[in-house]
């Protein structure tokens, strides 16, 4: 165990005593609320026992904190995602998630409908959904074509052949979630 491990954990046993001071709760009444027993909350809050993860997440729910203040965190820094937008053929994907795999959110900026020339519908694994912020865009699915504007969203299975594009000679601005299948269909190009 390295020191700051270590150092996180010397100091649960008094946070957690605290906490449950500072509630006025007695042990017995945290036992019955978590599931632990009052010898092992009072070993937990003395420090002759060292806290696991499925002891945390019950009392860090019965004293309505969370985790890291309970193990005293330190602060990770910055939480803001700085962003690093990516153009490709016209479009703009501002990445608004910042974590592998799994459903990636991003603020897509279509340009003027002039700029696209004939819609080529494409298909790959996976679902898209996709909110209409500003302007209006044109979705191609399948046999459909659809107009929607602000506030409307769709929601489809990239199986079927599909386009999105502005509708008119404005830009559209949409918020669009898509798996990592989609990811590197509609971002693959912009890497090279």
């Amino acid at each position: 165990m390295d020191e700051v491990e270590h150092d996180v954990l010397a100091g649960v046993a008094g946070r957690l005593r605290e906490v449950r001071r500072a509630r006025g709760a007695k042990l017995v009444d945290v036992a019955q609320e978590t599931g632990l027993t009052p010898s092992t909350l009072s070993r937990l809050e003395t420090g002759k026992r060292r806290p696991t993860l499925e002891q945390l997440l019950p009392l860090a729910r019965a004293y309505g904190t969370t985790l890291d203040e309970l193990v005293g965190a330190r602060d990770t820094g910055d939480p803001r995602i700085h962003l690093r937008p990516v153009t490709y053929r016209g479009m703009t994907f501002v990445p608004l998630t910042r974590r592998a795999g799994g459903i990636q959110a991003f603020k897509v900026i279509y340009p003027p409908a002039s700029v696209w020339g004939e819609p080529v519908p494409r298909t790959h694994e996976g679902y898209e959904w996709l909110y209409v912020m500003n302007g209006h865009v044109t979705l191609l699915l399948g046999n459909r074509r659809l107009r929607l504007g602000p506030g409307e969203a769709a929601e489809f299975d990239t199986g079927v052949p599909h386009w999105i594009g502005s509708a008119d000679e404005s830009p559209a601005e949409l918020l669009t979630l898509i798996g990592i299948q989609g990811e590197r269909v509609h971002l693959a190009t912009s890497a090279s």
